[in-house]
């Protein structure tokens, strides 16, 4: 069953005004790192006074880290059907050290993509992906590694409260990992490692009996607000590859999947028509 296009597009053009609206006794601001454009936000909570015998004692505002991205901005101007602003493309750009693909990689995504059937549900506002140039490396770990602090780890380090350098040191160790490739330019850089902040994971994803994509990118919206530090797309249902598109694009957080459950889908369900090569394409 393949999603209604005008729930897709009507549903997801404006965002739900209680998944953006601030949440109570906090505002949304913005640290300063090293640069203009690395503006990393936070939630400045309000804490009560205190009364004691002696009076009133005032309590400072605390600050936690904030993983909703632009949908708990009241400044920001957000339309899903477009996917949120492409954060890091200039510093990825600045390394001189990607390319743009000329063409969508694999055979599926271009089969799906001369679907005329499919235009409906496709996301129309793609970015060319990018990939590593000939004979470079453009993994976080290995920039770690040659000491650099990239602009995504002096990110991280205003998130965490920390050095850039004991970011660096902690990837560059496999202590940690940045899952940031050079593709969701939108995402906002996070970080996974036994010295850091605990990060929670939020699933969602469809069914073959109901859900669509309106409702996946909504649950996603939700997942953040609430605190999810990643999202993984579970999806079983229908037009997968689509729903996923709308997802990544729109999300601040990085989005894992579950490679099994698209394989299947592209066989229709039959598990003895499922090549090693597929399963390894997708």
């Amino acid at each position: 069953m393949s999603a209604n296009p005008d729930h897709i597009l009507s549903q997801t053009a404006t965002v739900d005004a209680a998944a953006i609206e601030p949440l109570p006794n906090s505002r949304k601001i913005y640290v300063q790192g090293s640069r203009p454009d690395i503006r990393v936000p936070m939630r400045e909570i309000a804490q009560a006074d205190t009364h004691t015998q002696n009076g009133v004692e005032r309590n400072p505002p605390i600050w936690v880290y904030d993983t909703s991205g632009p949908y708990t901005d009241p400044a920001a101007a957000i339309d899903v059907r477009a996917g949120l602003a492409a954060l890091r493309e200039a510093w990825i750009e600045e390394r001189g050290d990607t390319e743009h693909l000329t063409t969508v990689s694999s055979e599926y995504g271009r089969t799906r993509l001369a679907d005329p059937a499919l235009a409906q549900v496709r996301f129309a506002h793609v970015r060319k992906p990018r990939r590593a140039r000939p004979e470079q490396n453009v993994t976080q770990m290995h920039y770690a590694r040659r000491g650099l602090v990239t602009e995504e780890m002096a990110y991280i380090a205003a998130r965490e409260g920390c050095a850039g350098e004991f970011v660096r040191s902690e990837v560059a160790r496999g202590r940690a990992i940045i899952p940031a490739n050079v593709r969701p330019a939108a995402l906002e850089p996070m970080i996974i490692g036994r010295s850091l902040l605990v990060k929670i994971n939020a699933n969602i994803g469809n069914s073959a009996t109901s859900s669509s994509i309106a409702e996946e990118v909504e649950k996603m919206q939700w997942a953040v607000r609430w605190g999810a530090d990643t999202v993984m797309d579970l999806s079983t249902g229908a037009d997968i590859h689509e729903t996923r598109g709308h997802i990544l694009r729109n999300s601040p957080v990085p989005i894992g999947s579950v490679p099994i459950y698209q394989g299947l889908d592209k066989v229709y369900g039959r598990v003895e028509d499922l090549s090693i090569e597929l399963f390894l394409e997708t």
